[in-house]
């Protein structure tokens, strides 16, 4: 009779819909003792048992779900499982709009072809993090929450130091986050990207040719690894080993450490860096410390 009760609708008479949250990280024992205080379940003894010994407990879902009184501890537990309002969607820095498009498209049902451009329009200002989007958004909604999110954390960076623009900064952060792999490196790159921008010198980034050649479908990726001379070689104002200056936007979103890297540069008089085999970067003053620094990693 325990059993039964506890399973059993809290008042089957009562439909009214209340959204219920479930963070992140909650554990199955936070779960059953929330449904239980918004009365959603009887007991939560009973809902722990139930989700741990039918195998629901790994299955249950982090999002926004619309329960009420009038469901039974099997109808909540399966709502959990699969019923969720909204996703949970992870973007990592430096990832193109193209990249975040496909992402969207994977996790949001109202997902259209569209989005790609809109996406695209917007590139460096759709600041990276985890976000908790429903799967009925619209692409405006998206926009919104990710800018919003950018507008904050651009308003804890100082920028009293630099004269640059506010496009600048995020252009020069995007090259940031595409070329340095490590933390401790990107205020290094930096350095290199505006002493050669303040002379006028051409930038050489790898990661604007990359950005102009678009997906790989060798490589399958939107980030060719494997640059031939030819690659060098084309025609596009995203091109820095033509074109003198920026590129027209920026070709990535940034996150906050390259924000800061490029408001706070190390102060050097580097212009040159390569990549070792292991991702980190090593600085040269002229062609002849380059040189020397290919010469020794074996590149």
């Amino acid at each position: 009779m325990w059993w039964i009760n506890g399973t059993s609708p809290v008042n089957p008479a009562n439909k009214e819909s209340a959204i219920f949250v479930i963070q992140k990280g909650s554990g199955l024992k936070e779960i059953a003792l929330r449904l239980e205080a918004a009365g959603l379940i009887r007991d939560r003894i009973i809902f722990f048992l139930y989700a741990r010994f039918g195998r629901f407990e790994g299955k249950i879902q982090a999002g926004d779900f619309r329960l009420n009184p009038s469901m039974s501890v099997e109808e909540i537990a399966q709502n959990l499982t699969h019923g969720t309002l909204d996703v949970w969607i992870t973007i990592p820095e430096g990832e193109r709009g193209t990249e975040i498009a496909d992402t969207l498209k994977e996790k949001i049902p109202t997902f259209d072809p569209s989005w790609t451009i809109i996406l695209t329009q917007n590139e460096g200002f759709l600041f990276p993090d985890t976000y908790l989007i429903p799967k009925d958004a619209s692409i405006n909604s998206i926009i919104i929450q990710m800018k919003n999110n950018f507008e904050q954390k651009y308003q804890s960076l100082d920028t009293s130091k630099t004269k640059l623009s506010k496009s600048e900064i995020v252009t020069l952060a995007s090259l940031v986050e595409r070329e340095a792999k490590f933390a401790e490196d990107r205020p290094l790159v930096a350095s290199v990207l505006l002493n050669r921008f303040q002379i006028g010198m051409k930038l050489d980034i790898d990661a604007t040719v990359q950005y102009a050649l678009g997906y790989s479908t060798e490589e399958k990726t939107w980030w060719r690894k494997n640059l031939t001379f030819e690659d060098l070689k084309i025609t596009s104002p995203y091109n820095t080993y033509r074109n003198a200056g920026l590129p027209p936007t920026p070709i990535a979103n940034p996150g906050i450490e390259a924000l800061r890297a490029v408001v706070n540069p190390a102060d050097t008089n580097f212009l040159y860096y390569i990549s070792d085999k292991t991702g980190h970067l090593h600085f040269a003053k002229t062609l002849n410390e380059q040189s020397a620094n290919i010469k020794k990693f074996g590149l």
